[in-house]
């Protein structure tokens, strides 16, 4: 009971640092909006590591966990916000990226490192094997600030979602080669086709089933979003957990369901709005905070990698040079797959599919699972050489893109334009709620909170406001209260006249005003929605 309480106290403690340097990193990130918040995250992870009094209270990289507990709802997430339809029209294009690239390129970059290094075939396939799987979230760190084809883009994340099965079938199958040195090729193509269909029949027929469920509970009295968002978050997990008990991918089977969430989305948006809206914004704050984590524990794990293999890493550099032919070896696969079947023969878009193949943390998680299967020589080895990979593939691509792909203008001018957008959309607002008839604290307190939404009420305004709020003897009275809201809702609805004037007039794209339009429309709702308390 002791062990258990202090394994407890220890996982909290942990998760909670983990969480709050999250925060911190994606805080910092906001100051430098040129670099991906995801590079502040790792070097987030590393200086926490580097810190002895914040080192012990995380705890060791636990590779399951970290699979059902970060992994599974990220690429569920991730599964949700594409579109059934494109993987539909992409999948011949999926099975050449996820199964039949990744199985001739381990085969190649095997043989590879077996002719160059003189690895054993076995343990050449396992390394490579971990190397396999790509990583979405790593490839849009490395693409901040610039601009890809949308086809590229997708194929990218296409391929991301689906090849981490091929990774673990080759690995297993490696790791069962090095372990009895017998190797049958169709004997793990077999299990990777029952892996792979499998795990996406479980994740379907699961999905169909939560989504009648939840559908069908939609249409009763008896629904209540709280309960109807945990099992929206609870449904990866899940999912995964079932899948892998009867031995099928657990990641196709998350994936797939997010596939099915995104269908089910698209079909019942107004049955319950405020269970849609609330399960859009989980979604959203879900991957951001997962994405942030798993870079915090990758730099987190690259730095205790360091640490504790330091003696070993200067005594030879074969670790270095073995990492840098895997990479080299999976590079050239994937430009000449481009070339033949991705890029129309175009040898610059082969390079930059070739470079987005950015691998990241379900290649370290898929590193410690190995842990006790290998001798610890070799073990040692693989962690050294897949860090290398691990960091060769980020930084690389980090530097080239900056020189191969043109500035995301956009999105380097966004921040500039949504100011000027709400300022001007503000001054309509509070013109409007001047021409109103109003009592003066009454127009005050409007024109003060339409001004909340373009920051320009400073700290000092906020105090006095607060302070007036909190009294018992500023408190406005019912008629004031009705007053207020009323002209606040002439003032909203002013300025969605002005956001639909400047969007048929083309004045910015498009996205932006409907950025700003929204955030419009949720500041109305906290005014008349019964529930909000907010006037």
């Amino acid at each position: 009971m002791e062990k258990f309480s202090l394994w407890r106290r220890a996982l909290f403690t942990s998760t909670f640092v983990l969480l709050i340097t999250v925060a911190l990193a994606n805080l910092v990130a906001q100051w430098v909006p040129k670099i991906s918040k995801t590079y502040f995250a790792l070097v987030a992870g590393i200086i926490v590591a580097l810190i002895p009094s914040l080192n012990h209270l995380v705890l060791e990289f636990e590779n399951e966990t970290f699979m059902i507990f970060i992994l599974a709802p990220l690429l569920f997430f991730e599964g949700q916000v594409t579109p059934m339809v494109r993987v539909g029209r992409r999948i011949p294009s999926i099975l050449g990226t996820a199964f039949v690239l990744a199985i001739i390129s381990a085969v190649v970059a095997s043989l590879g490192l077996h002719g160059i290094f003189a690895v054993s075939l076995p343990l050449a396939l396992v390394m490579v094997a971990i190397s396999t799987p790509t990583d979405a979230t790593a490839f849009e760190s490395v693409m901040t600030g610039r601009k890809i084809s949308e086809r590229l883009g997708n194929q990218l994340k296409m391929e991301s979602l689906f090849n981490d099965a091929t990774g673990l079938i080759l690995l297993q199958a490696g790791l069962l080669w090095l372990k009895t040195s017998e190797f049958s090729f169709g004997q793990n193509v077999g299990k990777l086709l029952v892996s792979a269909i499998g795990g996406a029949l479980v994740g379907a027929v699961l999905a169909v089933v939560f989504m009648l469920f939840r559908q069908a509970l939609v249409r009763t009295d008896a629904n209540v979003v709280s309960s109807q968002s945990l099992l929206y978050l609870l449904t990866p997990i899940i999912i995964y957990l079932v899948a892998e008990e009867v031995a099928v991918s657990g990641i196709i089977a998350v994936v797939v369901a997010g596939l099915v969430n995104n269908g089910e989305a698209n079909s019942s948006r107004f049955s319950s709005p405020r269970q849609m809206y609330f399960g859009t914004q989980l979604l959203n704050f879900g991957s951001e905070i997962l994405n942030g984590a798993v870079f915090v524990i990758l730099g987190i794990s690259l730095e205790r990698i360091v640490s504790s293999q330091y003696r070993q890493m200067f005594q030879s550099l074969r670790w270095l040079w073995l990492g840098l032919a895997v990479y080299l070896l999976l590079i050239i696969c994937r430009v000449v797959y481009a070339y033949g079947f991705i890029a129309r023969r175009q040898w610059r878009d082969s390079w930059l599919f070739a470079l987005g193949g950015v691998h990241g943390t379900v290649t370290l998680a898929m590193t410690f699972s190995i842990g006790g299967m290998v001798p610890a020589r070799q073990f040692q080895q693989i962690i050294l050489v897949e860090t290398v990979v691990i960091i060769v593939s980020m930084l690389v691509p980090t530097i080239l893109f900056k020189l191969l792909l043109p500035q995301d203008g956009d999105a380097l001018s966004k921040p500039a334009i949504l100011a000027r957008i709400r300022e001007e959309m503000t001054a309509v607002g509070i013109q409007r709620v001047n021409a109103l008839d109003l009592a003066a604290d009454v127009k005050r307190a409007v024109i003060y909170e339409l001004r909340d939404q373009n920051n320009t009420n400073p700290l000092r305004s906020f105090l006095h406001r607060w302070r007036r709020t909190v009294s018992h003897h500023a408190a406005i009275t019912y008629l004031q209260s009705r007053d207020q809201r009323w002209a606040m809702m002439q003032a909203f609805a002013s300025e969605r006249e002005f956001l639909t004037e400047q969007a048929r007039q083309h004045v910015v794209e498009l996205s932006l005003i409907h950025d700003i339009y929204t955030e419009v429309l949720m500041s109305e709702a906290l005014v008349v929605d019964p529930y909000s308390r907010m006037v």
